[in-house]
C-alpha cells in the first residue's frame, strides 16, 4: 500500500469520514445462500457439536467510496454485533470455547484453514462474511498482502483463545452452553444463521 493511501486509511479512522448509515450499509448487503460446514473433534479443536460454520459469499458490496472495514463494521453492529477488530486471521490454529465470532473480509484474499488439522480449507475474499459458532478452529495458512479482516462478537458469551490441548476438556463443557444470538450479523433476524444454528 502506498504511502497516500496508508495516510487516506489512517484520516478516514481517526475522522470516521467514509463511514456509512446504517441506511446505507443495509442497501451494499446482498441476499446470499448460506455455506455450512460442520467438523468434528480432532483431539486438539473440538468444534461445535451442533452448530455449522457459515459463509457467506460476497454478501457484502465494498464501494470505492467507502472505507470497507467501516461497512463490516457498521452492518455487525446494526445487528447486535460489537465490539469489532481490524487485523488478520492468525497464522496458529485457535478457537474461542465461550463466544460466537463472526469475520467480515474487507480487503484481499486468504486462504483459512477451520475446523482443525482434519478440517476444511476455505478460499476467503473480500466481501465474504464468515459465523462461525463457539468451538470452531481457524488458522489462516496465507494472505495477501492488504487481507484485512474485521471481526465481532454477539453481545452475550465471554472471550477467550485456546490453543493447547489443556484446554480442550474444559472447552468441550463450555461450548454448549454458549447461547444462540439473537441476530445474523449479516442479515439480521431474518437470517439464514437463526435457521442453521437451531435451539
Amino acid at each position: 500500500m502506498s504511502i497516500l493511501q496508508t495516510t487516506k486509511k489512517a484520516i478516514e479512522n481517526i475522522t470516521g469520514f467514509a463511514t456509512p448509515s446504517k441506511e446505507d450499509v443495509a442497501d451494499l448487503v446482498r441476499q446470499r445462500k448460506s455455506n455450512e460446514f460442520r467438523f468434528k473433534d480432532d483431539g486438539l479443536v473440538p468444534n461445535h457439536p451442533s452448530w455449522p460454520l457459515v459463509i457467506y459469499r460476497g454478501a457484502v458490496k465494498l464501494p470505492e467510496g467507502l472505507d470497507p472495514a467501516a461497512v463490516m463494521e457498521v452492518l455487525f453492529e446494526a445487528n447486535g454485533w460489537g465490539d469489532s477488530w481490524r487485523n488478520g486471521i492468525y497464522d496458529y490454529v485457535h478457537y474461542h470455547s465461550r463466544i460466537h465470532e463472526v469475520l467480515g473480509v474487507a480487503r484481499g484474499i486468504a486462504k483459512v484453514r477451520f475446523g482443525g488439522k482434519k478440517g476444511r480449507t476455505l478460499r476467503l475474499k473480500a466481501g465474504d462474511v464468515a459465523v462461525l459458532p463457539a468451538g470452531t478452529g481457524r488458522q489462516c495458512l496465507s494472505a495477501s498482502d492488504d487481507f484485512l479482516v474485521v471481526g465481532a462478537y454477539p453481545a452475550f458469551g465471554i472471550y477467550d483463545e485456546c490453543t493447547t490441548t489443556d484446554q480442550h476438556q474444559g472447552a468441550l463443557a463450555t461450548i454448549p452452553k454458549v447461547t444462540r444470538p439473537r441476530k445474523d450479523p449479516a442479515y439480521g433476524s431474518k437470517g439464514p444463521l437463526l435457521k442453521n444454528w437451531k435451539p
